[in-house]
């Protein structure tokens, strides 16, 4: 009966109440959370912080807030760290309060490092098309290295200097393809490379300025190597001078992992003080907007379009 019903219920009640006040004596239950008549399944008015104060009842239960931590090196050094901080600078952020939060959004994975080995294409060979493109994270991990079909038919493979075969042609990926794999991991990254815009060019392509560092326009790396400021120093040059080791001496030709490998090297060894430089000489920019850079067609260029005084060969 509902007299029944309601009696069971008010029981049941009570030696929720009773049971409640034992733990209330022994402590375990702070007293200011007391439910009066309400039932266990209504949920506490208030909970009880840890120094004493309350918080709101909330009808849903608040999922513990994710803790992004930026994903160092275990090498990494007080220097590396505050290579977050001058990023953030030379976009804008002023604020040391924005940029300690912000930190932990520009992390090591918005860096790469690129390199390029064309072929020659057209007439005589004079035109340089892609053959290889070789992209490497911030630790130098290889996350892309493939060989491209170039459009037009090759006429010079360049092996002495890009190492391309016609072997190497078997099993290239066409450029549209490589193109669209490539600029998709180039979106909103901070691009590093030599003589990068060599880069850029063999894949029709124009990335922010202010988002790219080529290592063969650093005056601190050409400083620290005792070289001219104003010369054009090789990427060899600048590895043989600062990273003690050489590069580029096989006789099948250039490594475009190696060369990507060793221009993240270099632009590691100077990247505080290059990126403090940089917070001051480089305008604020506003965030990219979110698009598919494969159907952005301001990304792309003809090659009818280059400037003739670029069109020679990156190599």
């Amino acid at each position: 009966s509902p007299q029944g019903r309601s009696k069971k219920k008010s029981r049941k009640h009570q030696r929720f109440m009773e049971r409640r006040a034992l733990l209330e004596q022994k402590g375990l239950l702070s007293p200011r959370g007391r439910l009066g008549s309400q039932t266990p399944e209504a949920g506490l008015e208030a909970l009880t912080k840890a120094d004493g104060t309350t918080a709101p009842r909330c009808d849903k239960v608040p999922k513990p807030k994710r803790i992004v931590s930026a994903p160092l090196s275990p090498s990494a050094s007080p220097d590396s760290i505050a290579r977050h901080h001058s990023v953030l600078l030379s976009q804008g952020n002023g604020s040391s309060k924005r940029v300690r939060t912000s930190s932990l959004v520009l992390r090591p994975g918005k860096y790469v490092a690129i390199d390029c080995e064309m072929v020659g294409t057209g007439p005589q060979g004079r035109l340089s098309e892609l053959a290889r493109c070789s992209v490497v994270n911030y630790e130098g991990d290889v996350i892309y290295d493939k060989y491209v079909q170039p459009e037009l038919p090759i006429v010079d493979y360049r092996t002495r200097w890009s190492g391309i075969t016609k072997w190497h042609m078997k099993n290239a990926i066409p450029f549209k393809a490589a193109q669209a794999e490539i600029l998709k991991i180039l979106k909103d990254k901070i691009v590093v490379g030599h003589a990068i815009h060599n880069d850029f060019q063999a894949l029709k392509y124009f990335h922010p300025k202010d988002r790219t560092r080529d290592t063969s326009q650093i005056p601190v790396l050409k400083k620290r190597a005792g070289l001219p400021v104003r010369a054009n120093v090789s990427l060899k040059n600048l590895a043989r001078h600062l990273l003690h080791k050489k590069i580029q001496v096989g006789c099948k030709g250039h490594s475009s992992v190696e060369d990507a490998q060793t221009a993240m090297e270099l632009y590691r060894l100077v990247e505080v003080q290059w990126e403090k430089e940089l917070a001051h000489s480089l305008p604020p920019r506003p965030p990219s907007p979110v698009t598919d850079p494969t159907a952005d067609s301001s990304q792309y260029l003809d090659d009818q379009y280059w400037p003739t005084d670029l069109m020679a060969s990156g190599l």
